[in-house]
C-alpha cells in the first residue's frame, strides 16, 4: 500500500501545522495560485463526492514553495570575470 500525493500533502500540513491561508501563501511564493476550496478538496477522504487526487505538479510546487518558506529565497550567484586571466 504505498502512499499517494494527497497522504503525502496532508501528513505535511499536520507535521508542519500548516493551515489553509499559510498554504496559499507558501504555493504564492513560487507563483503557484492555490485557493482554499481546492486544498479542501485535495484534503478530503477518497470515498467523498468531491475528492480531488493532488497531482505531481501541485506537490511539487508546494514543496518549492515550502523550501523557500523555510529556508528563505536563494541568494544572487555573483557573475565571475574571466576576461582578465593573467
Amino acid at each position: 500500500m504505498a502512499l499517494t500525493n494527497n497522504d503525502i500533502f496532508k501528513k505535511l500540513r499536520v507535521a508542519l501545522k500548516l493551515r489553509d491561508d499559510e498554504i496559499v501563501n507558501i504555493c504564492a511564493l513560487v507563483d503557484f495560485k492555490v485557493t482554499r476550496s481546492e486544498l479542501g478538496a485535495i484534503f478530503r477522504n477518497e470515498d467523498h463526492p468531491k475528492y480531488v487526487e493532488c497531482g505531481d505538479q501541485f506537490l511539487r510546487n508546494f514543496l518549492n514553495g515550502l523550501v523557500i518558506h523555510m529556508r528563505g529565497p536563494m541568494p544572487k550567484k555573483e557573475k565571475k570575470d574571466t576576461s582578465s586571466k593573467e
